[in-house]
């Protein structure tokens, strides 16, 4: 990343853990969450709640905790299209507990219409539109599974996006990444700040939402992440929202701790779910890092065991204090593992006995459901403690794993888990049997062959093959290695692609089901004639070959699709950074300085231009004073003054930008003007009513049903 200090001058003042003497006035607080994964598992009859009940105790703790603001760091949703009911009870809570009469604190010093919707007025920051009574704003980037899909204006669109044109969140973090390898070399990641004061507390928000692991570490080790930061950088409170890997899981599968700016002074790391909400130093950096992990257990691993919290985060000045607020609505997690030879050896157990194996099971399994019962016990004694009402118990989450090296015969885990239904909420996956790998032994038997995949190359070192690990690449080598009859390895790859990354447990099935429906049609036989055994499979090859040809043929059209949406929002012989944030650089000052990277090239603008820029700051004056009193007001109306590496004398024209913000912001095409002169429309909508006689409950149930039909077509295409 640009590194915000030139080479020989000191680096920034550190931020410091802990508030020395608070001021109420000059002191922003923030709940801080991540990892809500609202519709997981909801169609679960015992755990299809739990997510959205957790993010409704996260709002009332906002509430209860007076803060000025929520930030949530990625995935707020579990999948990338939430259903309907996941929709509409995360509006309806939004709407409860973040909007009413309390007045938002913090003054947005940043652009407000910076991201706004195509051919709409309402500003891109909700509590900035006097139309709307905001008393708690939410900030929120996407993570990986609510990432947005789509390029250009016509698609890059996600479930926040609905939430910020709906006023209730304020999506940032939006980068736009080029479509081929050829514009990937040349272009980099722009990260632009929402700005923030209360008092004399300035607080920098920098969102950068969910990319390819191994993208973000190439623009990281590239120096190519950009940040755009006031002049007087080192007086602002920074933060840094991502939603990335923190653990490695290959040479570049992960993000480097310590390749973040100098400036920045806090990081918020989603994406990894266990907790490790304390902030903890970087070594040779100045910021910590804080993860605040889930707050809904995913998955039945060991992360997910350690108690589930959120944060109330304190800053004024350069100092900050982050307070842990432990989630009571999260059900008690026990994981534990027992090794079968170790207990038959030190308590006899026979491991030929399948019987005295499954009773030993048991007794286990029940002492951890009491195990996870007193930490619920303990949990409402502690809340009780500090005033809070009693909860009533939820059935625990228990996962034993047992190995079973050197066990002749094993019980049915499904079976063993229906015998704790009613006292555990998951009951299918209570066991998980597995082996110790056993070294390889020679033998003169001929192995079964196994695919020859491009990691296994003699000549390759170590690293090299570790550089070439890509699950893609490795899936789709080891389809074409079976020679599949039926199915395409094209598709085929590309749905377990998405039952991976996307965790889309039906992606497999689908993709499945559709394929064998297409072959059944082409292999159909003509009339009354009967197909031959052996012409049945010339008919099947035949077919295999239009599925694949189909397939290639439907990926050119879709990628150049996306191509075409991303070159209308691109002039026509100019080659632009299609990440590049737009900078308008005036004649004494640039909005935002790029760090450790040369200042555009001025270029020449015509005068109406400069009128037109005008225009707009009177604009922005006018409606920063129809605000109401909701946002305390600047002490001076004098613009923020951001550094840049030259002054221009003159204004150079606006780059056409690219980027998915950008586009959103470009005002709409103007259309030719009509022959007869049009009666302008009236400033206050009329309300109009449906004619007697006409009943307009029942236009709405046909309206609406038709909407179902619709839905339903889609969801069969």
């Amino acid at each position: 990343m640009s590194q915000s200090q030139d080479e020989g001058s000191p680096p920034p003042p550190p931020a410091t853990i802990g508030i020395q003497t608070a001021y109420p006035d000059d002191t922003i607080k923030i709940l801080l969450a991540t990892d809500n994964h609202v519709g997981y598992l909801e169609r679960d009859p015992i755990r299809g709640q739990d997510s959205i009940n957790t993010f409704k105790e996260i709002l009332q703790l906002a509430v209860k905790n007076d803060v000025d603001f929520i930030l949530l760091a990625g995935d707020l949703f579990h999948e990338n299209k939430p259903s309907r009911n996941c929709l509409y009870q995360v509006t309806a809570l939004l709407r409860e507990y973040t909007l009413g009469d309390k007045p938002v604190q913090v003054e947005l010093l940043s652009d407000p219409e910076e991201g706004k919707a195509d051919g709409f007025s309402f500003p891109a920051v909700n509590y900035e539109d006097p139309n709307l009574n905001v008393g708690i704003p939410v900030f929120s980037i996407h993570g990986n599974h609510d990432d947005p899909q789509g390029a250009g204006a016509e698609g890059a669109l996600c479930a926040l996006d609905i939430l910020s044109v709906t006023g209730l969140v304020n999506y940032m973090g939006k980068i736009d990444l080029p479509m081929t390898d050829a514009d990937a070399a040349n272009t980099g990641i722009a990260v632009r700040p929402v700005l923030l004061r209360k008092g004399k507390t300035h607080l920098g928000l920098y969102g950068i939402g969910n990319v390819k692991d191994q993208r973000m570490h190439f623009e990281l080790r590239s120096n190519r992440v950009r940040m755009f930061m006031p002049r007087d950088k080192d007086s602002w409170f920074n933060m840094l929202l991502l939603h990335q890997n923190r653990v490695k899981h290959g040479p570049q599968e992960f993000v480097p701790e310590g390749m973040f700016d100098d400036s920045v002074d806090l990081v918020i790391w989603g994406h990894e779910h266990d907790c490790r909400i304390i902030p903890e130093p970087v070594a040779g950096k100045n910021y910590y890092i804080t993860q605040p992990g889930s707050s809904v257990a995913t998955s039945l691993a060991d992360g997910e065991a350690i108690e589930k919290h959120v944060a109330l985060v304190q800053i004024q000045g350069k100092e900050f204090n982050l307070t842990p607020l432990p989630l009571r609505t999260v059900r008690p997690f026990v994981i534990e593992e027992v090794v079968l030879a170790d207990i038959a050896e030190e308590e006899g157990l026979d491991l030929n006995d399948q019987m005295e194996i499954t009773k030993f099971l048991k007794v286990k399994v029940n002492k951890l459901i009491e195990q996870a019962n007193e930490q619920w016990d303990e949990r409402n004694a502690k809340a009780v403690e500090e005033g809070e009402d009693v909860l009533p118990r939820m059935l625990p989450l228990i996962r034993l794993k047992v190995d079973t090296t050197g066990v002749t015969e094993t019980s049915n885990p499904i079976r063993f888990g229906q015998e704790f239904q009613g006292r555990i909420a998951n009951p299918r996956d209570l066991l998980v049997f597995h082996r110790a790998k056993k070294a390889a032994a020679r033998s003169a038997k001929v192995a079964i062959d196994q695919p020859e995949l491009s990691i296994d190359d003699p000549d390759l070192s170590i690293s090299e093959k570790l550089a070439r690990v890509r699950v893609g690449t490795l899936v789709k080598e080891y389809l074409a290695a079976q020679e599949l009859q039926l199915l395409g390895e094209g598709g085929m790859s590309d749905a377990i692609q998405m039952f991976v990354e996307k965790d889309d447990i039906h992606a497999i099935q689908t993709h499945v089901t559709k394929a064998l429906k297409v072959l059944m049609n082409n292999v159909q036989p003509t009339g009354d004639i009967e197909v031959a055994e052996d012409d049945l499979e010339d008919m099947l090859v035949k077919a295999k070959e239009q599925q694949d040809k189909a397939y290639r043929e439907n990926a050119k059209s879709v990628k150049s699709a996306k191509a075409k949406g991303k070159a209308k929002a691109q002039e026509s012989d100019e080659s632009e950074d299609s990440m590049m944030v737009d900078v308008d650089v005036g004649a004494g000052a640039s909005d935002f300085e790029e760090l450790d990277s040369p200042p555009p090239q001025p270029k020449k603008r015509a005068t109406k231009a400069k009128t037109t820029q005008a225009a707009a700051k009177t604009t922005a004056k006018t409606t920063a004073a129809k605000r109401k009193g909701k946002a305390a007001q600047s002490d001076s109306d004098e613009p923020i003054i951001l550094d840049d590496d030259e002054e221009e004398d003159e204004v150079p024209k606006p780059a056409k930008r690219t980027n998915r913000a950008a586009v959103l912001s470009q005002p709409a095409p103007k259309k030719a003007p009509a022959k007869k002169k049009a009666t302008p429309a009236p400033k206050q909508s009329q309300l109009t009513f449906a004619p007697a006689g006409r009943s307009s409950r029942t236009a709405a149930t046909k309206a609406r049903g038709k909407i179902i039909d619709l839905d339903d077509d889609d969801d069969e295409e």
